[in-house]
Parts: structure tokens; sequence; C-alpha cells
């Protein structure tokens, strides 16, 4: 069976940096930080009283005021990068078979934020059970596909990946596959999160997964430093359109970059430490090499799962090592969670699509909030610290992993005819 060549076509983003994709993007390129004391409920009670919320994000300049109070805010960050992607895709949807249009997406933990509420609000009450209707339909975490397909009637392969951290990588990786083997024309693939509340913050501080530097917010990200204490939450979604590369030319689409390979595999190691020394990382990498016959020499710059955990970030590095040897020294490695935070499910997608970005623009963001070298770490690598670096990237790998044991690891190239 000959495989379909699968490419990118529509990228949108909506995340700390900006709500949509160029917005994102220059926030990338500038080495903002997304983080700042947060405002969506009062944290004083907290150890982390900080995020990387989205700034500007009004569900009213996007939603009728009935539709919006159904629609959690991770389906509806979802369905704006959605939007933004198909639009950017220039397809027409009425020229277009939407049988074989699918939508395979990614989250973590879906609409925790409707949990938390309706929860709360039956503790205030007299315990008699006074849900919202909307409450299972709001919350559960396969709904957003169910939503983009509504909206824009595609009728074809559609479901939502959980994987932890990893989803979005997985659902990337799931179209991916669905696309090459013929069962779809497109596939509107990534992932959201909205986690940013009581129960998630306090919940990641009672695992002691999240940075307590409440004196410098936006220096609180700092992956590969020394001195890193945790990781920074983070909200958004990321939206890519793939297609079947004979589709897109057809109807003359714009190519962003060519999709080749991914791998997946399992830790099987702890709840939600990482493999001390990356085995998982290392399988990992090297089965999405393999997928795309490709050797470790042709890639260029790796966005690295990189979320600035004391074992995380030391354990990534030396599966690097492992599977790039010398050719590692030859690499741009760069974390973007150093400015976005940790968008948890949605973490994958946003991370692919600056790895699409690098290699449609030759420049490679950087890993920002670097003060001081971990002896624990090889140090020649280039990390890209603090500022980002123009080069050639044929070739970038996106790494995600999550609590679980979970790992996925996904390839873009330039395109060429």
């Amino acid at each position: 069976m000959q495989l379909k060549r699968v490419v990118v076509t529509g990228l949108g983003a909506l995340t700390p940096l900006g709500i949509t994709l160029p917005e994102t993007w220059a926030g990338l390129i500038a080495g903002k930080s997304g983080a700042a004391p947060i405002t969506r409920f009062d944290p004083a009670k907290f150890k982390t009283r900080f995020a990387c919320e989205l700034k500007g994000f009004h569900a009213e300049n996007y939603f009728e005021r009935k539709e919006a109070r159904k629609i959690d805010p991770y389906a509806q960050y979802g369905l704006v990068a959605a939007g933004e992607a198909i639009k950017d895709s220039g397809i027409d949807l009425e020229k277009t078979n939407r049988d074989r249009v699918g939508v395979i997406w990614g989250s973590g933990i879906g609409g925790l934020d409707t949990f938390l509420e309706e929860c709360m609000n039956f503790a205030r009450g007299d315990g008699t059970p006074r849900f919202n209707p909307f409450f299972i339909p709001k919350m559960i975490v396969d709904i957003l596909s169910g939503h983009i397909s509504i909206k824009y009637g595609l009728r074809g392969p559609n479901f939502t990946t959980v994987s932890a951290c990893a989803s979005s990588t997985n659902a990337m990786i799931d179209a991916f596959t669905y696309i090459r083997l013929g069962k779809a024309n497109i596939i509107i693939t990534g992932g959201s999160e909205a986690a940013i509340d009581q129960a998630g913050i306090g919940g990641f501080n009672a695992m002691k997964a999240l940075s307590e530097r409440n004196d410098s917010p936006e220096t609180a990200s700092r992956p590969f430093d020394k001195d890193r204490d945790g990781f920074v939450m983070g909200e958004g979604a990321g939206c890519m359109v793939l297609e079947d590369l004979d589709h897109a030319l057809a109807r003359g689409a714009k190519i962003y970059a060519e999709v080749v390979g991914g791998g997946m595999t399992a830790d099987a190691h702890h709840m939600t430490a990482p493999h001390p020394e990356g085995l998982g990382a290392i399988n990992v990498m090297k089965l999405a090499l393999e997928d795309a016959g490709m050797q470790a020499t042709d890639i260029d710059y790796i966005n690295v799962h990189g979320t600035s955990t004391p074992l995380g970030d030391i354990a990534e590095t030396k599966a690097i090592l492992s599977v790039f040897g010398p050719h590692a020294y030859n690499l741009n490695i760069s974390s973007t969670k150093s400015m976005t935070g940790h968008l948890l499910g949605a973490a994958g997608a946003v991370e692919a699509i600056s790895s699409i970005m690098a290699v449609k623009e030759g420049i490679v963001p950087p890993t920002i909030n670097h003060f001081t070298d971990d002896p624990e770490l090889d140090n020649k690598l280039n990390f890209t610290f603090n500022k980002a670096q123009k080069r050639t990237v044929n070739a970038a790998l996106s790494n995600t992993f999550g609590f679980g044991g979970h790992n996925a690891s996904v390839i873009v190239r330039k395109y060429e005819k």
C-alpha cells in the first residue's frame, strides 16, 4: 500500500503570548514571558499565585452569550483556534467532501472549570441535587471534537485523545496516520486546556509540581537552569489543518511543512516521574525517526518537553544525547514552555506549531530565563538560551511527555515536491 504524504495547510493558536498565531509567534521570537499574577480567582491562600493566563480573551467576542454558557473555556479556546486554522487553510468547505474531513483533538483534563463550579455550587447548597443540565456535556473531554465537527459539518473520523501532557501530540500523530492510510483527506487536529482555577493550581501544588517563585513570575519558568523549581501553568489552544498532499495541491493550498513521522511509547516506570535515564524518551525519538525514514543527523531543531522540573529536564537531556550522539551538539534545542508556561494537554499542539513555524521561517524560538548553568546537564548543548537564533531548519522534532509515563514525538520538515 502506497502511503499518502501529509502536509500542514492551516494553523491557529490562542496562547498566553497572544490570541492569534501571528501574536503568539511574535511573542515566542521576542522571548516574551506570559507569566503574571493570577487574576481568575483570589490565589492568596495558594503556594503558587501566578500562571500564564490568556490575556485579552473575551468569550463574548466569539460566541453569543447563550452559546458561551453551554461551552467550557477549554472548548471555547479550541473552537477559536480551530476557526483561525480553518480560515488560514483557505478550505472552501462548500466544495469539499465533508465525509472525508475529520477532527481528532487532544486534552488532558477537559472541562475542569465546569466540574469545579458545579461541585462547589452543590457543596454550598442544601444537599439537593441541582446541577446544570449542561454540566456533563460541558465537562467531558471529548466534547470539543464534537463541537468542531458540528460547527463545520465535518463527518469524518471524530474523537479525542487523552494522555495527559502528551494528548495533543498523540492527536496529531493519529491524524497523520489516518490521512496517510487514506482514511481521510483532511483532519483538524490540535489541543486545548483551561485548568487555571482553584482545583488545577491546588492539585498541582499538592504534588509540588509548580514553581512557587511568586516574587518573580516572569522568570519562574526556567528550563535547564540550575535553580528551576517546577513548571508554570498555562492555558490556551493550538490547531493544525493536516491534509493529504494530493488534495492540498489540487486546491492550490499553501503548505507550511510536511509531517513525516511520529512515535509513541511508555516509560512503564512511575506515575508522575520520568525514567531517570530517559528510556521512554529515547525509544520514542528513535521510533519517530524510524517512522520518518530519517537519520538523527537529519534533525536541526528539537522543541523539547522541557517543563522546568528538576528531574524531567535531566532525563530528557540524557535521552537526546543517547539518540543523537555527537550530532546533539549541532542541534538547536529550546523549550517554548519557558514563555507560554505548560499548557498541559494543549502543549503538544502549540509546540508542534512552534516547530512548524521554525521550519517555515528559519528561526528558532529561545529558552528564556537562563541564569545559571546546571552542572548535572551537558552545557555544551545549544539550548538556545535567552535569544532566538536564525538558522535553516530543514527538519524539527517536538517532544511531549505526560503523567502516566506517556511519551510522544512528532517530526516535521520542509515541504519539497
